[in-house]
């Protein structure tokens, strides 16, 4: 990479990276929107409810899911959003970085369960709840009560619990034991309840916790840290929760998904698949569809013939795919180029190009933004001072990797 262009890319740090991400707790959480955040979602579908048509609208992307610290969580907030498990705030922001309470978290793994509609029945709203804070719930969280009543049906909380505490942040250990209900993997638990756990900590965690952690680790829904420690009253961010339920929900039953094989190209926005049943399907993409590939967003153009996918579809279109391998076609691995205008970009530890962000036309009008890799060794044609926002840009590489770009 030249001098000039390194310059060029330090000093227009200025241009923030916008990442594609998903959705956030819950709607019902209240958050103080503006109209312009209403109108900045992603998928707006219609559900039939009683007869009747009624708008439900997904949001897959968040402004603010920027930074390392917290780009790392998209794929799994984005999975979660297309199950309606995580939604966002009314202001349109996921605030990654903010712990999740405990009302939170119980909300997430119900829906999670896919008794969503079961916590949101009329019956499940007019439960009676006797624990001691229940009138405190009612009052602050009205929408919550049937969460915590079919939460209860279903042994999330445990047989002492005489509280919800619904506002208490929720920490690891908490989380972790929660999840494991969710997978009603409470048998397993009680068979590891003598485990040695390998954490540095482990004499941190109650002796009738050790099973649950212990399952959580042989399902991989939660590890140490490089320390060889446990942490178990860390509290648990909205980004580390979101990784978390993904991980626990790819062990749950998906029956909204469907996973299967491409096998041609993207004609007309409908992808040829051929499910794990062996069923022919053409696959209609919503026009705002996320597409998750090897760590980055990408568009519905860049999959390819012989991709395992899992499909989640809204509406009786896709809302979220998510390639499960990289091997595909190898002829459809070679060379590639797109155009689009520039959005913004990333650089690595030496100062290089990481990743750019373009947005393409796509499905006659409609806009998508795709993330795309940088190889170490670009090579780079045109002014690298009109390297800024909104300069149409041709990029140029192979195997998803960009190693030319273009700058018009």
């Amino acid at each position: 990479m030249s001098k000039a262009f390194k310059k060029t890319v330090i000093s227009g740090l200025t241009l923030a990276m916008v990442m594609g991400g998903s959705t956030a707790a819950f709607a019902d959480s209240k958050g103080k929107g503006h109209d312009k955040d209403r109108d900045n979602r992603d998928t707006i579908v219609k559900k039939v409810d009683n007869g009747k048509d009624v708008n439900i609208n997904i949001k897959l992307t968040f402004d603010d899911l920027k930074g390392k610290d917290v780009e790392w969580a998209q794929r799994y907030i984005a999975s979660l959003a297309s199950k309606r498990v995580f939604e966002g705030y009314d202001d349109g922001t996921f605030q990654p970085r903010k712990t999740i309470s405990r009302i939170e978290a119980i909300t997430a793994a119900v829906r999670l369960m896919g008794l969503r509609d079961q916590a949101e029945s009329a019956d499940a709203k007019a439960a009676n709840l006797n624990f001691k804070d229940a009138d405190k719930l009612k009052q602050k969280y009205p929408w919550a009560t049937g969460y915590v009543s079919v939460a209860l049906q279903n042994d999330l909380f445990s047989e002492t619990d005489d509280m919800i505490q619904p506002e208490k942040e929720a920490d690891r250990l908490w989380a972790t034991t929660l999840l494991v209900k969710a997978m009603k993997l409470q048998d397993a638990a009680k068979a590891k309840m003598n485990a040695k756990l390998p954490f540095r900590d482990a004499d941190k965690i109650p002796a009738g916790s050790v099973g649950y952690v212990a399952v959580a680790i042989e399902k991989n829904l939660i590890d140490g840290y490089e320390d060889n420690t446990f942490r178990p009253s860390k509290s648990v961010s909205r980004a580390e929760l979101a990784a978390l339920l993904d991980r626990t929900g790819s062990q749950l039953p998906d029956h909204a998904s469907v996973k299967g094989t491409v096998t041609g190209a993207l004609n007309n926005n409908l992808l040829p698949v051929k499910s794990q049943n062996n069923e022919a399907l053409n696959v209609e993409m919503d026009s705002n569809v996320f597409v998750f590939r090897n760590g980055s967003r990408v568009t519905p153009g860049d999959l390819r013939t012989g991709d395992q996918v899992l499909i989640r579809t809204y509406g009786g279109k896709a809302i979220y795919v998510e390639v499960l391998n990289t091997t595909g076609d190898p002829q459809q691995q070679t060379d590639f180029t797109v155009t689009g205008t520039l959005n913004s970009y990333t650089l690595n530890s030496k100062g290089g190009l990481a990743t750019v962000s373009i947005n393409q036309n796509i499905n006659s009008g409609s806009v998508q933004t795709a993330v795309y890799s940088i190889a170490p060794e670009v090579y780079i044609s045109g002014d690298v001072s009109q390297l800024t926002a909104g300069r149409t840009l041709e990029l140029r590489g192979k195997n998803q990797l960009v190693n030319t770009i273009i700058i018009r």
